[in-house]
């Protein structure tokens, strides 16, 4: 008896074949968010790129060309420094800056999932109503100014404001603590102001979870807790890296609630960034300061969704 042949793969359609094969609907499909990221993210990342290689100077705009032509040879000449980026190296306070944000956006990230967690599995297990009243009450900061909720954060943690009132009033503390204008107001601010960002896609997460799963798991006979951290976390898993990447990466580049709630020894890079902009006019710096935080964020972004790519 013949045995039948082994069925043979199909080989890959090379990158070629998927371009034919796409339709026109397609295109237009991925040709919009191309062109939105071209214009607002790619081209301002090239000019503040060229920027970053020139050499500060009094002038409008006070940085050097990186073209000069010459009409008499009609020859034009490239004048590129690395000088800004080995600057930021050699200084001890640009990387204290780097290694503050970090921290400051790092911790900030942990209490906001900490807090934003349970609030997020709190609207998925609710009803159809209270789910509807919960979700509105954590967008509703956003119909406010953020600079007016920092402004209110201000006026509550200042020496004569209300959380120190509350506190003396009930004898926890004897005279005002000096709340403002330290790391924990920063915070405090921050995991305020992006805590909506880690509810909702958590919330997205845990509402489609099927709990019949973590009930067959306590039927079963784990534990409450295991039953949380073997069946509930790996699933919610998908929600908490998008919260977590949707408060870590702006609140490394935070400036606004650094510097009304921060104090002056609060060192952030979104700070220096202003500074160097507009105090000091040394663009080239700014620019380079800029492009170094930029791939300090989306590189390791990147090698985590090669990584993921790869184990699938």
């Amino acid at each position: 008896m013949m045995t039948p042949p082994a069925s043979v793969e199909a080989p890959r359609p090379t990158l070629i074949q998927r371009f034919h094969r796409l339709s026109l609907g397609r295109w237009l499909v991925i040709l919009i968010p191309m062109l939105w990221l071209a214009a607002f993210f790619f081209i301002p990342f090239l000019v503040v790129f060229k920027i970053s290689l020139s050499e500060a100077m009094i002038a409008v705009p006070p940085y050097s060309p990186l073209l000069e032509w010459d009409p008499d040879s009609a020859f034009a000449t490239l004048r590129v420094t690395f000088g800004n980026y080995l600057f930021l190296f050699e200084s001890r306070f640009y990387l204290d800056a780097y290694l503050s944000s970090l921290r400051i956006a790092a911790v900030s990230t942990f209490f906001t999932l900490l807090i934003g967690f349970p609030i997020a599995y709190l609207i998925a297990r609710s009803g159809p109503t209270s789910r509807t009243v919960l979700l509105s009450l954590v967008i509703l900061p956003f119909w406010t100014s953020f600079l007016l909720r920092v402004y209110a954060w201000m006026a509550l943690l200042k020496k004569n404001g209300l959380v120190n009132d509350i506190l003396m009033s009930v004898g926890l503390i004897d005279e005002p603590l000096q709340i403002l204008q330290t790391d924990f107001a920063v915070y405090l601010g921050i995991v305020y102001t992006y805590l909506p960002f880690m509810i909702l896609p958590l919330y997205t997460q845990l509402e489609k979870m099927d709990m019949s799963l973590v009930e067959a798991a306590l039927d079963l006979g784990t534990k409450p807790w295991r039953a949380f951290c073997l069946v509930t976390l790996p699933l919610a898993k998908p929600g908490i890296i998008a919260g977590c990447l949707l408060v870590f990466i702006p609140a490394v580049g935070e400036f606004v609630i650094p510097s009304l709630l921060g104090g002056s020894d609060t060192l952030m890079i979104g700070r220096v960034l202003w500074d160097e902009f507009f105090l000091n006019r040394d663009w080239p710096l700014a620019s380079a300061v800029a492009i170094v935080m930029l791939i300090v964020l989306v590189g390791p972004i990147m090698f985590m969704r090669n990584g993921n790519k790869e184990a699938v």
